[in-house]
């Protein structure tokens, strides 16, 4: 078996404050990641810190579920501590990987809450940050690289309750190599999704601009162009293969279904990683 790592994802915003946390562990070592609009960290554990139940997952002295996470870091340079409660989980009908949650694939994606409410307050280095009626976003990733190549962006708040995520990616399939996609627009209640197993058409995927078709719907993300803050992502089982994450993005979304414009706004707060295959 291939060395294996997991991780999850947790989002929250409040006006114009992201505090993003992940969670895992690879081969090698648990860690966690804070991703904020001004900077970034790699907190490395003990692999033996990390605990991972049916519903929840443990980082030394942190726990996260998908109802909440409390924070308890102490290490050189970064105190940590906060509580957070999720409700009003919108979770999706079925696994977003599809058919594809059966192949032997390098990595696959869980979306635990496409949107969800956040109450809470975090204390990051002496600053105080709360988050209170706030929007939250979660999902989750476990094999054993990310892909070599890849668009992830995700947004969580635009008008009328929406959310977006998407990711396009380069996908090792046995000898075969094709591009991916899966994304999910939640809207008023209704979750329209994009997948290479329903016939999406990528129309186009760079790292300022991204479209993709299916049927009568239609996508399209403006994003300016940003370096980023450093991330680890996982390469054969361990965090060693450098990216760069911009948890603040101001991109402008246009969702289509025919001729009719079901969303046109702009998110200041965009998540968006671009790794050039």
């Amino acid at each position: 078996m291939k060395p294996q790592y997991e991780g999850w994802y947790m989002k929250q915003q409040q006006g114009d404050d992201v505090f993003a946390v992940i969670a895992g562990r690879s081969t090698e070592e648990a860690y966690l990641q804070i991703v904020t609009p001004n900077e970034s960290h790699f907190i490395p554990y003990p692999l033996a810190s990390f605990r991972h139940h049916e519903k929840s997952l443990q980082v030394g002295e942190s726990f996260f579920t998908p109802a909440g996470m409390n924070l308890h870091v102490h290490e050189p340079g970064i105190d940590i501590e906060g509580r957070f409660q999720f409700s009003n989980l919108t979770p999706l009908r079925y696994d977003i990987m599809g058919p594809f949650a059966l192949l032997p694939m390098e990595t696959k994606h869980i979306v635990f809450s496409m949107r969800h409410r956040v109450e809470g307050t975090v204390t990051f280095n002496g600053k105080t940050h709360p988050f209170h009626n706030a929007v939250g976003y979660m999902e989750g990733d476990q094999g054993h690289s990310f892909p070599q190549g890849y668009t992830w962006l995700q947004s969580v708040d635009l008008p009328h309750n929406a959310s977006v995520m998407l990711a396009i990616a380069t996908i090792p399939l046995g000898l075969i190599h094709f591009t991916g996609c899966i994304g999910v627009v939640s809207l008023d209640d209704k979750e329209y999704r994009f997948a290479t197993y329903l016939g999406v058409h990528i129309e186009q995927s760079s790292e300022t601009y991204v479209a993709v078709s299916q049927g009568e719907l239609q996508l399209r993300v403006d994003i300016p162009k940003t370096r980023g803050h450093r991330l680890q992502a996982p390469l054969q089982g361990t965090m060693q293969k450098p990216i760069r994450e911009s948890p603040a993005v101001p991109a402008r979304f246009l969702f289509k279904k025919g001729e009719k414009t079901l969303l046109e706004s702009e998110d200041a707060l965009t998540s968006f990683e671009y790794v050039k295959p």
